[in-house]
């Protein structure tokens, strides 16, 4: 069985990568799933839910990784021992999700089990499971694991770009540059081993811009935590002081869902 795979871009790079389906969907058996438990407004902008990600093929072959994670984990552990014992993955990069993330602690646990077993490669990743971070890798990381966290999830309030190393999808080169920030668009690599904070530029997908409209990930889920947070006060105003009319019903936008 092969898991490990170079898409167009990481193969440029001499990059391998491990793919899971990106964020919510439903397998063949009829089990619903969502890998991106921790997905906000990058689920409305995510290049894996677009293009090639979604030709047959490509969608059957990152769900059979899922099912394998799901219903065997030390099956899927051990299969993937036995790739990474082959000397091309000897100082190769691996990149573990070219979309999906870590969307459970178990998954991470056995994800932290092999690259502990196979240190002379190099894994990376990038990711917005934040709180599952801190807990488990960051307080023994492994040496040949390198992280960053992508702005645009709902943990996004956590992040300290001044402690943390994070990236964020800016509309174009120039809004990277003139924030101060450093672009990976050279290599996907930088993101994790060159200058921070990383600035990612917007892939030229039409209506994924239009949706984000010129913002950085991070104003953009910004934007939205505070249209939520003022619908939750109008509501509990509304509840303290015993009206049943709340504000009127409004159809939901890219910003609102």
């Amino acid at each position: 069985m092969t898991l490990l795979r170079q898409n167009s871009e990481l193969k440029k790079l001499g990059i391998w990568n491990w793919s899971l389906p990106a964020f919510a969907g439903k397998l063949p058996d009829g089990r619903n799933y969502n890998t991106c438990p921790s997905a906000g407004v990058c689920a409305q902008a995510c290049y894996a839910r677009n293009g090639t990600y979604l030709f047959p093929n490509v969608r059957a072959r990152h769900q059979k990784n899922l099912t394998l994670v799901l219903d065997d984990l030390p099956g899927w552990k051990r299969a993937m021992l036995e790739e990474l014992s082959h000397n091309k993955f000897i100082d190769a990069w691996v990149r573990i999700h070219d979309s999906g993330d870590f969307f459970s602690r178990t998954y991470i646990a056995a994800w932290l089990e092999v690259m502990a077993a196979r240190p002379r490669t190099r894994f990376y990743a990038y990711t917005k499971e934040v709180a599952l971070f801190r807990e488990l890798v960051e307080p023994r990381p492994p040496r040949n694991f390198w992280w960053v966290y992508s702005y645009g999830g709902t943990q996004d309030h956590t992040l300290n770009p001044d402690v943390d190393r994070v990236a964020d999808v800016f509309a174009d080169e120039t809004a990277i540059d003139e924030a101060g920030w450093h672009s990976q668009s050279e290599s996907d690599l930088l993101a994790v081993i060159g200058p921070a904070p990383v600035g990612i530029p917007a892939n030229n997908i039409a209506h994924f811009k239009a949706r984000q409209a010129g913002r950085r990930w991070s104003q953009w889920q910004a934007s939205v935590n505070a249209a939520r947070a003022e619908r939750r006060a109008r509501v509990s105003e509304a509840a303290a002081s015993g009206s049943t009319n709340t504000a009127p019903a409004r159809s939901c936008s890219p910003d609102t869902e």
